[in-house]
């Protein structure tokens, strides 16, 4: 299954505007599947971007699913840069055009810089 950045960011919008830290069973983000949203939550808890009790194979001790609760700091950090829906298209179109597919750090790298760019800009226009 392909990593999809845009539910990455659905889910770290829906963990932020839970208003509890309650551990979710059943995650539901309209235009994806359980088995999308289930992978993806595994993802963002490897990442460190969520918090959640993993549930393990009994023989390989894989993570094969996740009880999430809450962002962890990284999450909140990684959303505070993506939450601007221009700068989440700028920063997307900017890493899809080298290659399709790039690294994590790279998209955070890219967010970072247009958030920033995008804080300088409005930042002209107070007097």
């Amino acid at each position: 299954m392909k990593r999809d950045f845009e539910l990455v960011r659905k889910l770290l919008l829906y963990f932020e505007e839970k208003p509890d830290q309650a551990a979710i069973e059943n995650v539901h983000v309209d235009g994806y599947d359980r088995e999308a949203i289930s992978y993806h939550l595994i993802l963002l808890y490897e990442a460190g971007l969520i918090a959640a009790e993993p549930y393990l194979s009994k023989t390989s001790k894989r993570i094969i699913d996740v009880l999430p609760f809450r962002l962890t700091w990284e999450g909140h950090e990684l959303l505070a840069a993506a939450r601007n829906d221009s700068v989440w298209r700028k920063a997307k179109s900017s890493v899809a055009s080298l290659s399709g597919d790039a690294p994590f750090t790279l998209l955070k790298d890219v967010l970072v810089h247009a958030l920033r760019a995008h804080v300088g800009d409005a930042a002209q226009g107070i007097p």
